[in-house]
């Protein structure tokens, strides 16, 4: 789908201040241009986002009359599992966004950061109103943490990345520490994370048990934030050594948890690895930041080296992955329950459909939703959310 053309060599001499920063191949100093790496990146969370929700939503699930269970479905089961990549996507690109944000040294960045935090926010909350099935007014989802974490970028940007880097640490000893002060169980489930009604409320939700809280998520745009400075300075490698880094610490703490050598429940529930991520224990935030780091210097090495067009399929649906955040859940979510009801399928398409059709209805959004994107670039996305979020932010 990415479709890639040799980079042309920049000609002339190398200003004397890029090379002090020690790499001349900084692409992103020199040119200023947008990183369209990280687009299709977006891109490719947008995709993964769409099969994981769409796959379960719309799925009747196994008959359990005739004793079927999901593994009876590996591959869709398999190829659902890899839509749990698209939020530590999105919220570490966030924290990379804002950080090539602050590189360029723009009037009021700060006001534009919070701006842009506080309208994120404000789409979140839009979010959970317009799917009262799925959220409650408190609820605390990825566009709650992305907004939250962006708000206080004008902190972030004024640590070190060693202190950031530290800070990372202290959010997932928190989170196991928060965790266990309120009795959190070992998984949860949307009943849980939606109620506002439990000791805490709502800011029990944000801190630790919604679907994104703070506690571990901040995780994820802070490691992004850090991997956003090195990639201002071109070195990807440092992102990728980030990741193995987070990977290493997960798989060491799951092997000590497995061979009995560690049993304080405080650790015990720091490598907890269970199915899906809510509660995301520190060993989960591991795996799947690691992940997305690797990802992210991977891409970025690979526009180093050959052009990505801003009309690539996964750039131009990367630029509307908010609008289709927003649009897919209320869609599918609250649409699928209200439309297409027969006495055969009295809730519509929610969880009614056989695997293959599922498929197709994923595919054939995402398609569509690709083909329009290329034409709606060419009015700057006008009347998108991302479009609202800069005239409103800045």
């Amino acid at each position: 789908m990415l479709a890639f053309a040799p980079k042309a060599r920049p000609t002339g001499r190398i200003p004397a201040s890029e090379t002090e920063v020690g790499d001349v191949t900084n692409f992103v100093r020199r040119e200023r241009k947008r990183i369209y790496s990280l687009d299709a990146l977006r891109g490719i969370a947008v995709f993964l986002m769409n099969e994981q929700h769409v796959g379960i939503w719309l799925w009747r699930g196994p008959n359990r009359a005739a004793g079927e269970t999901i593994f009876d479905y590996p591959l869709l089961v398999s190829f659902n599992a890899l839509g749990g990549g698209a939020a530590p996507l999105f919220v570490s690109l966030a924290g990379v966004g804002s950080a090539l944000f602050v590189a360029t040294n723009r009037p009021q960045t700060d006001r534009t950061l919070v701006r842009r935090g506080l309208t994120l926010m404000g789409f979140g909350l839009a979010l959970n109103l317009l799917t009262p099935s799925w959220f409650s007014w408190g609820s605390w989802f990825v566009l709650h943490m992305m907004g939250f974490a962006m708000a206080l970028a004008p902190i972030w940007r004024r640590f070190s990345t060693r202190s950031l880097l530290a800070l990372c640490a202290v959010v997932l000893l928190a989170a196991v520490g928060v965790q266990e002060w309120l009795h959190t169980p070992a998984t949860i489930n949307n009943k849980h994370m939606r109620n506002v009604l439990m000791p805490g409320g709502p800011l029990r939700l944000a801190v630790a048990e919604s679907q994104f809280p703070i506690l571990p998520w901040l995780t994820f745009y802070l490691a992004g934030f850090v991997s956003g400075r090195w990639l201002d300075r071109s070195r990807p490698g440092n992102v990728a050594k980030l990741g193995l880094a987070f990977i290493g610490f997960a798989m060491a703490g799951l092997a000590l948890l497995h061979s009995g050598v560690i049993s304080h429940p405080w650790l015990a529930r720091a490598f907890n690895l269970h199915l899906g991520f809510f509660p995301a224990s520190p060993a989960i935030v591991g795996l799947l930041l690691g992940g997305a780091l690797l990802q992210i210097a991977a891409m970025f090495e690979i526009e180093k080296r050959w052009s990505i067009s801003e009309n690539n399929p996964l750039v131009t649906l990367g630029r509307i992955s908010l609008t289709l955040l927003m649009l897919h859940v209320w869609l599918f979510r609250e649409v699928s329950r209200t439309v297409f009801i027969t006495p055969q399928r009295p809730t519509g398409l929610w969880r009614g459909l056989d695997p293959l059709p599922d498929l197709a209805i994923i595919f054939a959004f995402i398609g569509l939703a690709t083909i329009l994107s290329r034409y709606w670039q060419r009015v700057g996305y006008r009347f998108g959310a991302e479009w609202l979020l800069r005239k409103v932010a800045g």
